[in-house]
């Protein structure tokens, strides 16, 4: 894989270039803009984006509720396990990043000194998107674009080869999808345990107190329309 870094002529090279060629001619503030978007603030966005998802879903309070909960833990649940997946490829690899084999890079990110394929950053924030689209499709797509994005920041920022990020979308799109059935398994039965609960229920669904003392569902969960249910895909 380090090979393919050699030549200048390589595809995965020159869109390298191509992209990372925006970083020299924009403004510096758009340039450090893109610094922090592209190393915290997407990370930031995927688990704000879980969280509204969450929000979304017990506050409709139906009966997919706890699946769909089980769902939306599953996602950094699966960007867990598909960080340390990589691990030992990257150590297998061993593929330099692009700055130590090519010059005239503009790196927006100093102090990388780990191996490049495949890129952390671009498998996290798939994994969050594919198990976000297993809850919720709405939502899923939406990750999956937040992911898309950060895929292009890391090229922009001069420190991954497009091919160090599409390798990251496969990795977190695999391991989102192939172990959601296990995933959903396990953690299914752990979420209507505690949509059971009359201390921890809320975290499923949300209730409110009628006038005969009985929990009720919130009036917004019957408001819903049908295409906004929650669409599991596992």
């Amino acid at each position: 894989m380090a090979g393919l870094a050699e030549s200048g002529s390589n595809p995965d090279v020159d869109l390298l270039y191509d992209i990372n060629g925006l970083a020299k001619d924009a403004p510096h503030w758009f340039d450090r803009g893109m610094e922090f978007v592209g190393e915290y603030g997407l990370l930031l966005a995927m688990v704000l984006l879980v969280l509204w998802c969450w929000w979304t879903v017990r506050r409709r309070g139906d009966e997919n509720a706890a699946p769909s909960v089980a769902a939306l833990v599953w996602a950094p649940l699966a960007a867990g396990v598909a960080v340390l997946v990589n691990v030992p490829i990257r150590g297998f690899v061993e593929r330099p990043r692009p700055f130590v084999d090519h010059q005239g890079l503009d790196v927006l990110v100093s102090g990388k000194t780990d191996f490049s394929f495949v890129s952390d950053h671009a498998t996290l924030t798939m994994a969050i998107g594919v198990g976000l689209f297993v809850a919720n499709r709405r939502f899923g797509l939406v990750g999956i674009g937040v992911a898309l994005l950060e895929g292009f920041c890391r090229v922009y920022m001069g420190v991954h080869y497009p091919t160090d990020v599409i390798g990251g979308f496969a990795l977190g799109t695999a391991v989102a999808l192939l172990l959601s059935p296990l995933a959903m398994a396990l953690l299914t039965p752990v979420t209507k345990a505690v949509e059971r609960s009359p201390r921890a229920g809320w975290l499923i669904r949300a209730r409110s107190v009628g006038r005969a003392g009985q929990e009720a569902l919130i009036p917004g969960a019957r408001a819903e329309r049908p295409e906004e249910e929650p669409d599991l895909a596992a």
